[in-house]
């Protein structure tokens, strides 16, 4: 792979290709995705958001952004925290995602007090220090510049703001991480095909997790970009990790 190409899962493709590919995946899964995640996952992406949400630091009158929100239901939980006083911005760039987490967020009685932007991720359009803190939750392995979005979002904190990182990463037992593939490539894209009868989009997803960055490589990754004090914490055997820097 060149500066003139990236990876679509385990595709190389043109980079001005890969958010035109990405956008057509998102938009084949977005009324399914709810479904979908808790069928993958059995149920344990809420416990991964859980611990994601207790690690943020937000309180009452922060300012929050939640990249690849999504279906919004981090950031229907960030609501509660920030109060009437804290301001709530949930940001993706895919059109269809944003309009079925507007509609989840309207159906908990949360959606007026929510901004939804529709924003790259690699250029923000927001001022220089204006979160107290951001989360991406399982979307920083689609975004094309990784380094781009990590330092976009850096910008945008707030000296001692908190960026979190959840994301599907590398498991710790080579036994586990045997059983994770196998499920992955075979187990994961027929369930998209009952499901969502898509199993293409979801073998991307799946192909799309090998492809990011390990816990270590992220770690450095958010050092470069200025943050300090970042650590990463694995769950379910390396599955996924939370990241996460403070920006000072």
């Amino acid at each position: 792979m060149d500066k003139q190409t990236t990876h679509f899962g385990y595709e190389e493709v043109p980079v001005e290709e890969k958010a035109g590919r990405v956008e057509q995946v998102f938009d084949s899964v977005a009324r399914r995705y709810d479904v979908m995640n808790d069928l993958m996952s059995m149920g344990v992406h809420r416990f991964w958001k859980r611990v994601a949400l207790e690690r943020s630091g937000v309180r009452r009158g922060h300012a929050v952004l939640d990249i690849a929100g999504g279906t919004g239901d981090l950031t229907a939980k960030f609501v509660e925290r920030v109060g009437p006083t804290g301001r709530v911005v949930l940001a993706d760039i895919n059109a269809s995602m944003l309009q079925v987490g507007r509609d989840r967020l309207l159906d908990r009685g949360v959606g007026a007090q929510v901004e939804i932007v529709q924003a790259d991720a690699q250029a923000l359009p927001f001022p220089d220090n204006t979160f107290d803190c951001i989360t991406i939750a399982f979307g920083l392995r689609n975004v094309t510049d990784k380094d781009a979005a990590i330092a976009s979002m850096t910008r945008v904190l707030k000296p001692g703001g908190r960026l979190l990182i959840l994301e599907f990463s590398k498991p710790v037992n080579a036994v586990f991480e045997k059983v994770y593939d196998q499920y992955s490539f075979h187990v994961l894209p027929r369930i998209g095909k009952w499901v969502a009868n898509d199993a293409d989009s979801y073998r991307y997803l799946a192909e799309s997790i090998r492809m990011h960055p390990d816990q270590p490589t992220l770690k450095a990754m958010m050092e470069n970009a200025g943050l300090e004090r970042v650590e990463y914490t694995n769950m379910t055997g390396g599955v996924v990790a939370l990241h996460r820097g403070i920006k000072f």
